[in-house]
């Protein structure tokens, strides 16, 4: 078996677990509930996502999530693709973040998290203007930035997965230097966004993103 076929077995292999976890997570419980609840047709991880991202939501569910994101599409621009920029080297000095935020809500102060093992595996964030996460909402339109961490650098695979009533899967090539990388991401599709790179057969943890319309008013 060759290198390129060991590399997306374990691809696929962690993109089952990470994704096992990341269906069953609701961060927004309750929500906006259509009058037709197509949620009821499917299986439990799909529908307790789909029930509170059918329709529009309104702009204070993005407060808790606004130094994260920027807008970059406003009513009179067409409609963007929905796209990961390939990694650029990135300069921690000077722009380390305050703390960080993982998915299950532990923030820990940067200095605790870049001096702990974590920070000596393949990581990918979510850069603020004073933290980092592993989650965000943010309005269709909007474009973030990504930061990998990858201690030793080389040759991987970018995997964006789109949950809606379906997962899709697209995955490409990237060159990582070794240390921090950034990588832009517009959000031009509603529905949950997930990421995580593999290199030198590691995966990285999993990012998500929850991408909804945003109500008028």
């Amino acid at each position: 078996m060759n290198r390129s076929r060991v590399l997306m077995c374990v691809a696929a292999l962690a993109a089952c677990f990470l994704i096992g976890i990341a269906c069953g997570e609701d961060y927004l419980g309750g929500g906006y509930v259509g009058s037709f609840d197509r949620s009821s047709f499917m299986d439990e991880g799909i529908s307790g996502m789909v029930k509170w991202m059918d329709l529009p939501v309104p702009g204070t569910t993005f407060i808790p999530y606004r130094e994260y994101y920027k807008m970059v599409v406003t009513p009179v621009m067409p409609a963007v693709s929905d796209t990961v920029s390939g990694p650029i080297p990135y300069n921690i000095a000077g722009q380390m973040p305050f703390g960080v935020y993982y998915r299950n809500g532990l923030w820990l102060p940067y200095a605790t998290y870049a001096t702990s093992q974590t920070a000596r595996s393949n990581d990918l964030w979510i850069s603020g203007q004073t933290n980092w996460t592993q989650y965000a909402a943010i309005p269709l339109g909007s474009s973030l930035q990504l930061v990998a961490s990858v201690p030793s650098g080389g040759a991987g695979t970018f995997f964006k997965l789109i949950q809606t009533n379906a997962v899709s899967t697209d995955y490409k090539t990237a060159q990582f230097e070794p240390g921090y990388s950034s990588m832009s991401f517009i959000a031009g599709q509603t529905g949950r966004h997930m990421f995580y790179f593999v290199v030198n057969n590691q995966p990285s943890n999993l990012i998500i993103v929850d991408v909804f319309s945003q109500a008028p008013g």
